[in-house]
């Protein structure tokens, strides 16, 4: 009997991560209210996704160009032209994010990016039953996966912002290729 695939995940690590990590999380520490165009998901007292005005968050371009790749890779030689939707989330000491999906529209996978993780800042948690899948994540980690699988992320227990930027990715459609 051959051996099954259990992990729907897939992982990559982007190259330049510790030349464009830094520049995200300054940029990002530099923004204000009128730098985001919307706020979902207020649980626990804070939005868990923040929506930059596009043009505000520096380096972005380069890391969805890459997420962009890694997606068609994942999807396969005959993935149609993609939408790129991105969010960033960002997790003080304290906070942690609801489980949740990404499964509302017409996705073809999601994903995260690791920017900053200081230790203890919370694991990622999937849950693809019977399994619960938990991942230490890094900085210039991407996690690629379905968007019906639940996840959530544990509690910051760090003193330091833990910074991430969720994706959705689905078909293109005529309106814009990226959000």
């Amino acid at each position: 009997m051959p051996i099954q695939q259990i992990s729907p995940i897939q992982l990559a690590h982007y190259p330049r991560a510790e030349t464009l990590n830094p520049i995200i999380e300054a940029t990002f520490e530099r923004l204000d209210d009128d730098d985001f165009h919307r706020r979902t998901h207020f649980v626990g007292g804070r939005f868990e996704n923040l929506y930059p005005v596009p043009g505000r968050l520096t380096g972005i371009d380069a890391l969805l160009a890459f997420v962009e790749v890694q997606s068609r890779a994942v999807l396969g030689l005959e993935a149609p032209p993609l939408r790129l939707g991105y969010w960033l989330n960002a997790m003080a000491s304290g906070q942690r994010t609801s489980e949740h999906s990404h499964d509302e529209n017409d996705e073809l996978l999601s994903g995260v990016y690791f920017v900053a993780t200081p230790p203890s800042s919370g694991d990622l948690l999937f849950y693809d039953d019977p399994f619960e899948i938990r991942v230490q994540p890094e900085p210039g980690m991407l996690l690629l996966f379905p968007p019906q699988l639940p996840h959530a992320v544990e509690e910051n227990r760090s003193d330091r912002l833990r910074l991430s930027i969720a994706f959705n990715i689905g078909p293109a459609d005529e309106a814009a290729s990226r959000r």
